[in-house]
């Protein structure tokens, strides 16, 4: 199924390139989670571990600072432990119980990097506190724009875990249309792309988010990393018997496909969105200047880079 996959996605035509710092950042990733506790036990941390979060940083964000490249990495290795807690060890399954961790998540998420008063620091946890790290170093770097971006995505995002796990309990596959547009959330790209943008300086924020292209533009990357992300992830999902939360799975069940023609499709709306990213891609760059080429090279980045670390990721083994 790997081998079929491969040979029917199309490699994403940008450089590969690999941040230089990845080997100083990978071992302080580590021991910051490490550190926080973010791992409870040494089979969530090989889990992590074999996530390589720093590889997946250096190529997706590969001319970043080395304190950039971290905080980066961090945040990955963040969502890394948090979706090993909601897929592999059952929060995830039970909105009942997962709705009081996103709570007070949410509730970190309000403080937007601030200091947290001592009753939230009591019970919040080491997953609260890891995300209470990342919003403060986000904070320190007086951008409030790419702050409150980040924290509005990052609340979309767990705002998405709860609509898997509202799907998981009533064993509801969702419609194509429906899982494309939560897709979008359940990744965890587009906090991801806002650190990226920081990395470069904000990427002439301003002038990118106002233009309709650009926004269109982002939605596409957006796409195909989660796209390409399922595409190679699924052969493990379906043999740990995971649920319908995949571009295959919604793709087989609407169309009554089996799984090879799912898988196919899944394939060639990959390939198809990669076309139209390229043409819209075209138009950005006709239309701007030094900003929108940084720009496009930041997305570029973030979809071979994401490729790549998708295709050799021991986490999809």
């Amino acid at each position: 199924m790997r081998a079929l996959a491969l040979a029917s996605l199309t490699r994403p035509p940008f450089p590969v390139r690999v941040n230089e710092h990845v080997g100083q950042v990978s071992p302080e990733s580590s021991r910051w989670a490490a550190e926080l506790g973010l791992v409870g036990s040494s089979a969530a941390a090989r889990r992590l571990d074999r996530s390589n979060a720093a590889d997946l940083a250096g190529r997706t964000c590969p001319d970043a600072r080395p304190e950039q490249l971290r905080l980066l990495s961090d945040l990955f290795t963040w969502l890394f432990a948090f979706d090993d807690r909601c897929d592999e060890d059952g929060l995830g399954d039970d909105p009942a119980r997962l709705a009081p961790v996103v709570g007070r998540l949410l509730d970190v998420l309000d403080l937007r990097g601030g200091p947290a008063p001592p009753e939230l620091a009591a019970v919040a946890g080491p997953t609260a506190a890891g995300l209470h790290d990342l919003c403060h170093r986000v904070r320190a770097q007086d951008s409030p724009r790419i702050l409150l971006r980040f924290a509005g995505q990052m609340r979309d995002y767990l705002l998405a875990l709860l609509w898997e796990a509202a799907n998981r309990e009533r064993h509801r596959v969702p419609a194509v249309a429906e899982y494309l547009q939560m897709r979008r959330h359940t990744g965890g790209v587009r906090p991801s792309f806002t650190l990226t943008d920081l990395a470069y300086g904000g990427l002439a924020e301003a002038t990118c988010r106002a233009d309709l292209d650009a926004a269109s533009l982002d939605d596409l990357a957006t796409d195909l990393v989660c796209w390409c992300n399922d595409v190679f992830s699924y052969a493990k999902e379906r043999r740990q018997g995971r649920d319908g939360h995949n571009l295959i799975v919604v793709l087989a069940r609407e169309g009554g496909r089996e799984e090879r023609a799912a898988l196919l499709d899944a394939a060639r709306r990959f390939n198809a969105g990669l076309r139209a990213y390229l043409r819209l891609e075209s138009a950005v760059l006709a239309g701007g200047g030094t900003d929108a080429h940084r720009f496009v090279t930041a997305r570029r980045a973030w979809i071979r880079g994401s490729y790549d670390w998708s295709l050799a990721a021991a986490r999809y083994r």
